[in-house]
């Protein structure tokens, strides 16, 4: 039964104001994107038509998502600031997760409890990246927070619904129903196994159609030592919680939520990795549950104490977060690396071909793709199809200077000698010239 108190909306206003300052706080990064979100705008910017035929190739997992994003870039003005059509959703989303988890509080331990979840959760460095990314995982997570709601609650059909959406935006939402399983009562468990076997048939399709499309996941390698920090973390708090005295019920669901899909996917992970901490962002809710379990059962001092060195140690991470930066790499820096070393006409190489992405701003406009067969677009695919790697080196011993896009250490092979070489974030831009041509094919002061 509800306790006393779960009524009222009041506790949740600290965790939703929160979650809304620190969403709108740097949201546009500088004007910067990193790779995902540049995969997002490219593919949610297409005609529907080709959209479709692209999710047939590649990424079906997140088909659901660019429908939705292309819903709003095609009903919102063409002036509208993109980086914000992008990341508005996952800010919205995060306030409503952050008021979801004070509700699960507050129905399971209490309005202070509720309100401690919520601003522990607003401030968790997970959901405070995920709150800022033109990308699925803060709506999943929302999706799954209020399905855990309507679960307690007893809404069975809410509950189905909304973590079958949850599944058609990221199939992994499906393993929360293990995370929920723990808190069922034996008299509610056949309602639930019918919303739950709901669930999982309805995501069958997409899990089975995603499979034809693993190799996506190759770059996933085995469980990092971030990952197992933040199972370590999961746990530690979880035994916090325990002592503190938080109520049996949300003791088990923070701890199935924040461990238990994690833990399924760490196990997979000597047959195929496939951990990774975004893909179980709802997790961060159960670890919220049991902090915020344990932050109400300490005097005001102690809290208070907590508190200040939570934000002492936060506070770096989320500044952080907030600068160009604060991604793996930074599609506008690379874009205007490219500008520099270039001049129209020159041609331009991506290795490997995944990092095109790279070019969706416009930072390769002027160039000569040479490695390109068919665009994306044209070949309903993500990066579009390269040309045979002969006849990639063929076109370019007949070059005299060619751009090379791409990680690190990446070199177009013997003949040419490097003129310029710039590292933006994440990236390597450089310019090559051909040997045994007049003067290098570089420009004046390029050549050391």
């Amino acid at each position: 039964m509800p306790r006393r108190g779960s009524r009222t909306w009041a506790p949740a206003l600290p965790g939703c104001g929160l979650a809304l300052a620190l969403g709108v706080w740097g949201v546009r990064r500088g004007g910067t994107m990193w790779r995902d979100e540049a995969v997002t705008y490219d593919v949610a910017r297409r005609p529907l038509a080709d959209l479709w035929r692209l999710l047939a190739d590649a990424d079906a997992v997140h088909g659901v998502h660019y429908l939705l994003v292309h819903g709003l870039f095609a009903v919102l003005p063409s002036g509208a600031d993109p980086l914000l059509v992008l990341r508005v959703p996952s800010v919205l989303a995060t306030v409503v997760a952050a008021v979801g988890v004070t509700r699960l509080g507050v129905l399971l331990a209490g309005p202070s409890t509720g309100a401690w979840a919520g601003v522990v959760f607003a401030v968790l460095p997970q959901v405070q990246r995920y709150a800022q990314e033109g990308r699925s995982y803060a709506v999943v997570c929302a999706l799954v927070v209020w399905a855990t709601y309507a679960l307690l609650r007893g809404r069975w059909i809410t509950y189905a619904a909304l973590l079958l959406a949850a599944c058609a935006l990221h199939e992994f939402a499906v393993l929360a129903v293990v995370a929920h399983a723990p808190v069922v009562p034996r008299a509610r468990w056949r309602p639930f196994a019918r919303s739950a076997g709901a669930v999982v048939a309805g995501v069958a399709p997409l899990a089975g159609f995603s499979l034809t499309q693993s190799a996506q996941v190759e770059w996933i390698a085995a469980v990092d030592g971030w990952g197992l920090l933040w199972f370590g973390v999961a746990a530690g708090v979880s035994v916090i919680g325990v002592r503190a005295g938080a109520p049996r019920p949300l003791v088990r669901l923070g701890r199935g939520l924040a461990l238990l899909p994690a833990a399924l996917l760490m196990a997979a992970a000597p047959l195929k990795p496939l951990y990774v901490d975004r893909y179980v962002l709802y997790g961060c809710a159960g670890l919220a549950l049991l902090a915020g379990a344990a932050l109400a059962r300490l005097r005001c001092r102690s809290r208070a104490a907590v508190a200040v060195v939570c934000v002492l140690a936060l506070l770096p991470v989320a500044w952080e977060l907030r600068t160009p930066g604060g991604r793996k790499d930074d599609v506008a820096a690379v874009a205007a690396a490219v500008r520099e070393v270039s001049r129209p006409g020159d041609a331009v190489v991506y290795l490997p071909s995944r990092r095109r992405v790279w070019s969706v701003t416009g930072g390769s406009a002027g160039l000569r793709d040479i490695g390109l067969a068919a665009s994306p677009v044209a070949s309903g695919t993500l990066y579009g199809v390269e040309v045979p790697a002969p006849v990639l080196r063929e076109r370019m011993l007949r070059e005299p200077r060619i751009v090379v896009v791409g990680d690190r250490g990446e070199v177009p092979g013997r003949g040419f000698r490097a003129c310029r070489v710039l590292r933006p974030h994440g990236g390597q831009v450089a310019l090559y010239a051909r040997r045994g041509v007049g003067g290098g094919g570089c420009c004046v002061g390029e050549c050391g």
